[in-house]
């Protein structure tokens, strides 16, 4: 399970997964992909569907729900729980079948396990960052940096703010402010594509991140915005509060807190180094 538990891999192969209505549900177009190694799933999918499920079903067992595509947005993607997933196992002709199975069932059970006692989320997560050779004292940080954006989150869905897209955008204007640059110029500033980005910071990236973040946190809580202009104004001001805060240290220590530096692995960064 990767850290920020919306990707699974199963073989080396990314299945996205979203929690919905208190359970996980996973891209169906991934797991065709995964099953049959077909150049096209999407189309391999629709004659499963045409075939199998259309004359025998009132209804889909598959819901379509929102996804990140590799073009950073978000589209309505067929997706189905794990009972589902078994049943449309089952008309697709593949070896991997079986392991699939008992992978599905064990990513399935670590969650109901991570529900009962999250501290065994915590416990996983640690244990691949350290693999990736993190130091301990970064690990907390990051850990810390996820409560706090599960605070801020929680607070948007308060007042009505749930898509991914507008969490995005929010999010954005608090990295601009804190750092003038949004998520997706900071990742290209440091040299990343598809890599989770605050997994390429260092301490003081993320402490200010945090910063930013909980500021707007705050000021949700007492200012008990209504609309969403209203929301990107309060996260415009909590991201402006950890820019000051950043400003001041970087004059004090005359070093900026913003840097190229990543945590790719070695031979990725050579081979980046050598694409430039």
């Amino acid at each position: 399970m990767n850290k920020d538990n919306a990707l699974v891999v199963f073989q080396d192969k990314k299945i996205r997964r979203i929690w919905h209505e208190n359970e996980w549900y996973f891209s169906v177009v991934d797991i065709i992909e995964v099953l049959t190694d077909s150049p096209t799933p999407r189309q391999y999918w629709g004659k499963v569907k045409d075939r199998e499920f259309s004359q025998l079903e009132l209804s889909p067992i598959w819901v379509q729900l929102k996804l990140s595509s590799t073009d950073g947005k978000f589209y309505e993607t067929d997706c189905a729980n794990t009972k589902a997933v078994f049943r449309i196992i089952q008309s697709i002709p593949s070896k991997k079948a079986e392991p699939f199975k008992l992978w599905l069932a064990k990513v399935g059970y670590e969650r109901v396990q991570e529900i009962e006692n999250p501290e065994l989320a915590q416990e996983r997560m640690k244990e691949l960052y350290e693999q990736k050779g993190y130091s301990k004292s970064w690990i907390d940080k990051r850990l810390r940096g996820i409560v706090v954006r599960q605070d801020l989150t929680d607070e948007w869905k308060k007042r009505g703010v749930t898509s991914q897209e507008d969490f995005a955008i929010l999010t954005a204007e608090i990295s601009k402010a804190t750092f003038d640059m949004t998520p997706a110029e900071y990742k290209k500033f440091k040299g990343l594509q598809k890599e989770n980005l605050r997994d390429h910071m260092n301490d003081l990236e993320l402490i200010f991140s945090m910063l930013g973040e909980a500021s707007t946190s705050e000021i949700e809580k007492t200012q008990n915005p209504e609309t969403f202009p209203e929301h990107k104004v309060a996260s415009r001001k909590g991201g402006k509060i950890s820019k000051d805060a950043r400003i001041a240290l970087e004059k004090e220590s005359k070093r900026k807190v913003i840097s190229k530096e990543n945590y790719l692995d070695e031979p990725e960064s050579k081979k980046r180094l050598e694409q430039k």
